[in-house]
């Protein structure tokens, strides 16, 4: 059976509030916790993004839970050294509970200090690359490294975890999951594809930790949920690769004009049918996953946790 973990959205709450669903989650039962790395939002109603290693820091007091970020983008708004630095504390404060998740970004988090954003065979090799370079800085070593896309010089991080920290890659396509499969530590997605499951585990992945992740809406009033959904995170409907290349939250803003209520009906779970919510996580059972973890993205948090809590994942237990 999956572990079942709670996805804290940076996009849309505060510190304080990450660090109070983090309690509820785990008071709920939930095993493990996710967390989103951004600078800005997808869009202005959302609006939130904090620093998401301050946060870390905060969970790691909080709560017991295992963490893992999804996903931090180490290679253009941050060099993947000062990553390895912020993963490494992480790990330490977290007592070896912290996963470093990582994918090739998005322009709207990246491009901000006016770097070029390149094509997606070039970002991941810059994400082959930074892991190559995190992973030699776990070790406590110093480290001098001349790439194609990044130098390290003299760079030795003192504060390390006692174990080796797990990087898990992010792919939503074949070439980013092979990737995954040849170098990751584990497997990152949000589509319960058993296919792509099954070249992540044939290709390498083998017995290795394949997580994903879905939002829902719950609420007592479905027509409201779709509004809130459409209102919030209509972005998620978006085909292609738009969610890659559009650099700023009005222009998510703008492309989200074409996007429904009635899409976001067909394509989210929203209101309190205790079987939907069930049949969307065991999506991800069902194809292979080991961890699945879930967001909620309504406004009534005391009533979903209490709802997973009683109902939801209970009967997911119970359905093995």
């Amino acid at each position: 059976m999956p572990e079942y973990g709670y996805f804290l959205s940076c996009e849309q709450y505060g510190p304080a509030e990450l660090i109070e669903q983090a309690r509820m989650a785990e008071q709920a039962g939930f095993q493990a916790l996710w967390i989103s790395d951004h600078y800005h939002p997808w869009n202005d109603e959302q609006g939130q993004s904090p620093f998401v290693w301050s946060v870390i820091g905060a969970l790691s007091e909080a709560v017991s839970l295992p963490v893992e970020t999804a996903v931090t983008c180490p290679t253009v708004r941050m060099h993947p050294a000062v990553v390895a630095h912020a993963a490494a504390t992480s790990a330490v404060m977290t007592n070896n509970g912290f996963r470093l998740g990582v994918g090739s970004g998005e322009a709207l988090n990246e491009h901000i200090l006016g770097d070029h954003w390149p094509p997606a065979h070039v970002r991941l090799d810059m994400l082959e690359e930074a892991v190559q370079v995190m992973r030699r800085l776990f070790t406590g070593e110093e480290v001098n490294h001349h790439g194609p896309h990044y130098t390290v010089e003299n760079a030795r991080v003192y504060t390390v975890p006692d174990e080796p920290i797990p990087i898990d890659i992010s792919g939503f396509g074949p070439a980013a999951t092979q990737l995954a499969s040849r170098v990751g530590d584990g497997y990152i997605t949000v589509t319960p594809d058993e296919a792509m499951v099954e070249q992540y585990r044939k290709g390498g992945g083998g017995g290795k930790l394949v997580s994903g992740g879905t939002k829902v809406c719950y609420g007592t009033d479905k027509d409201e949920a779709v509004r809130t959904v459409h209102r919030l995170w209509a972005n998620e409907q978006l085909p292609g690769e738009l969610g890659q290349v559009l650099p700023s939250p009005k222009h998510f803003e703008q492309a989200q004009q074409l996007v429904t209520e009635d899409m976001v009906r067909e394509n989210r779970v929203c209101g309190d049918d205790v079987d939907e919510h069930v049949a969307e996580l065991k999506q991800f059972a069902d194809a292979g996953f080991d961890r699945v973890y879930v967001n909620q993205i309504g406004p009534d948090l005391r009533g979903f946790f209490d709802f997973y809590r009683t109902k939801v994942l209970p009967q997911l237990q119970q359905s093995v």
